[in-house]
């Protein structure tokens, strides 16, 4: 696919594909009609922009109609419904997956006929055909099993026919498709595996499926673990309102998913038409694919699938305007967002942190766990979760030594609040005031502060931060400890930490794996659970609703304090830019564009359960362009050697760990250019 600079707002140019499951009217045996409501839904599709639009299995026809499918008055008619089709669709945007009875050779078949711009693409035969319970396929259709190279003649010209084709476009690379039919995916061997493995990052089953109590959650189960096995897009469709109900119901249940994610489902039970859409990411599952080894073993040991597919190829020619963004976005891809979710969430990650430290403390032959408590979140968060710990163990918390070490910013409230949190929780408290150690230092050096001077360099601060950490080592030899690291996964992805002998360092990073944003939510749950006595609740919202910042400098004739954010940026966003980067792979210009949609207003990304009203806001797409360019220079080029010699920390979400020992190897002297070109295709305004 070629990338188009002025098409920032285009969904195709980062590697998004609208797609479509439509549930029409069914009017039994009645193909004219049928093709009049297929149509229909075709037409309202491609307003839409819809690139591939899949309908039910026999849609044509209507499933439920038994030995009327081997009457040539119907089938001649379905054929009729077909041409027409195909020619009323010359002008259309979709590629048309719809489900007809076709003979060929003296046999019946039961198909998807896949149509696009007033051409017939090619005819798929269903390879299981069930023939058990209510089932009696067997009665009117031969299995396409093994049915391979082949063509026929429909509608008065020769197409593909078998169950080996693949349709990819030969304008947009990532859009390759592949078909089966209703029980293909009921079965132990699904068809669309080997089709993922040839290379079919789109897979589509049309189905009739009646519905019993019970049914739609197995539907559900198959087309959201179908997704996620294969590193694909599913698109399900069911037969619905309309189908003979002789013998059976019917729900007109139809969803898309995405890699296990469901993207959109479809109202059951409806009485009328119905259509859902939904931009699946192609690009996504393109880089699932390539960072997942196991996929491309599968395809070896499979024997390389490719080699058995015929790529029948079409030119997509998308809708070009400007879509918008049809999906759900999280505007904190590493927050649980669903309420039903939020508490199991919630519950895994602090519990690994809990555990993950149980086995560390068990490891060493110290006796006390050594913190520094600023008052801020990640110190608070590291301490209830090593308090936790000692609960879980068995053990006094008082064995958790805390340290408070004012220095020249130090502020009352945060203090304050540090020694609060530690009495609160019954550890053993102490403070340490850094700033005699620092003056001598910076006097040492000749630094212009020790003479009076307001210079509050690079060097005034890590002296400071790095007095802090070396006090916690010395005070572990001291007192049979070792120091639990407080800084999190954002910090470390944007170098905001002193290397070394700084915040940086520590025996056992507990919050490593943690990033800003979850490390608030956390606290929150852990106050809303009640994992703790009352008054630590209490000091724990208070503690939520400070400004986030490293206390190194003091506060300027302006009155206002040292912020973080108005250094590195939001954390909201940061946390977006690092959760696409790391785990997808995405280039800067897409995670601009979804940062846009996720971001831009109020009312687009998902907030997470609970989160507060009044912290709720919106980032315009030149703030956030302005962002991702300082992270991208941090986050490529200038902090990496610090995530290098970083200490031991367990990973806790699918997000990414940027330990070199687990999910993040980069060279330390890399250039961010590349990445800096790519952004310059995102408008400056």
């Amino acid at each position: 696919m070629t990338i188009q600079p002025n098409r920032f707002f285009s969904l195709h140019d980062h590697g998004f594909l609208r797609v479509g499951v439509a549930t029409p009217e069914v009017f039994t045996a009645d193909p004219a009609r049928n093709a009049e409501a297929s149509l229909s839904e075709a037409r309202g599709a491609s307003a839409d922009g819809v690139d591939l639009l899949v309908f039910p299995e026999l849609g044509l026809s209507a499933y439920a109609i038994d030995d009327l499918h081997l009457q040539d008055a119907l089938l001649d008619d379905v054929e009729r419904a077909i041409a027409r089709i195909r020619d009323e669709s010359a002008e259309l945007t979709p590629l048309l997956l719809l489900g007809a009875p076709i003979r060929r050779n003296g046999r019946l078949y039961n198909c998807a006929v896949a149509i696009h711009r007033g051409r017939v693409l090619g005819v798929v035969p269903k390879t299981y055909l069930p023939n058990y319970r209510e089932y009696y396929e067997k009665r009117w259709f031969v299995s396409g099993a093994g049915l391979k190279n082949l063509s026929m003649t429909l509608c008065g010209e020769a197409v593909p026919f078998g169950t080996d084709l693949l349709f990819a476009a030969s304008d947009y690379a990532d859009f390759v498709l592949h078909v089966e039919i209703c029980e293909d995916f009921w079965s132990p061997a699904p068809p669309s595996i080997r089709g993922a493995l040839a290379g079919a990052l789109v897979l589509a089953n049309l189905s009739a499926s009646n519905i019993t109590v019970g049914k739609a959650a197995d539907r559900h189960l198959l087309c959201a673990s179908q997704a996620m096995r294969t590193f694909s897009a599913y698109l399900y469709s069911a037969a619905g309102t309309g189908e003979s109900t002789n013998d059976a119901g019917w729900d007109g249940q139809g969803g898309i998913y995405e890699l296990g994610d469901v993207l959109a489902e479809s109202e059951r039970f409806a009485l009328e038409s119905q259509r859902i859409v939904a931009d699946v990411d192609l690009g996504r599952i393109r880089q699932e694919r390539m960072r997942t080894p196991t996929f491309a073993d599968a395809a070896a040991v499979e024997g390389h699938p490719e080699t058995d597919f015929r790529r029948i190829a079409f030119e997509h020619r998308p809708a070009t305007a400007d879509l918008g963004l049809i999906r759900p976005m999280r505007r904190f891809p590493y927050v649980p967002d669903a309420p039903h979710r939020l508490d199991a969430d919630c519950y895994e990650a602090f519990n690994i942190q809990v555990h993950a430290l149980i086995r560390r403390f068990r490891s060493t032959p110290g006796k006390t766990m050594v913190i520094g408590v600023s008052g801020g979140l990640d110190s608070t968060h590291a301490l209830i979760v090593a308090a936790k710990a000692c609960d879980r163990m068995g053990l006094p918390r008082s064995a958790i030594l805390g340290f408070t070490m004012p220095g020249f910013a130090t502020g009352e409230e945060t203090k304050g609040n540090a020694w609060a949190l530690m009495r609160a929780l019954g550890v053993t408290a102490e403070e340490i005031d850094i700033r005699p150690a620092a003056r001598q230092l910076l006097a040492d050096m000749g630094h212009p502060f020790a003479e009076g001077e307001p210079v509050y360099d690079i060097t005034f601060e890590n002296v400071q931060a790095g007095l802090r950490t070396d006090y916690l080592f010395r005070l572990a030899n001291q007192r049979s400890g070792f120091v639990i690291g407080t800084g999190d996964l954002s910090e470390l992805a944007l170098g905001w930490c002193t290397y070394g002998v700084g915040d940086q360092m520590s025996h056992y990073g507990v919050n490593s794996g943690v990033p800003k944003t979850l490390i608030q939510y956390l606290i929150r749950w852990c106050v809303a659970t009640d994992q703790f006595e009352a008054e630590t609740g209490r000091i724990l919202t208070a503690i939520l609703d400070t400004e986030i910042s490293p206390e190194l400098v003091p506060v300027g004739e302006d009155g206002l304090i040292q912020s973080t954010e108005s250094k590195v940026g939001p954390y909201a966003l940061n946390d977006f830019f690092l959760f696409h980067a790391m785990r997808y792979g995405a280039n800067p210009a897409k995670i601009a564009f979804l940062a846009h949609h996720a971001w831009s207003d109020a009312g687009r990304g998902s907030w997470p359960a609970n989160f507060p009203e009044d912290a709720r806001h919106a980032f315009d797409l030149a703030t956030i362009r302005r962002w991702l360019e300082k992270f991208l220079v941090r986050f490529y080029q200038t902090a990496q050697f610090k995530r290098t010699a970083m200490p031991n920390g367990p990973k806790i979400s699918a997000g990414g760990s940027l330990s070199p020992r687990a999910d993040w190897r980069a060279p330390s002297d890399a250039s961010a250019n590349a990445w800096l070109r790519d952004l310059e295709r995102v408008p400056t305004a």
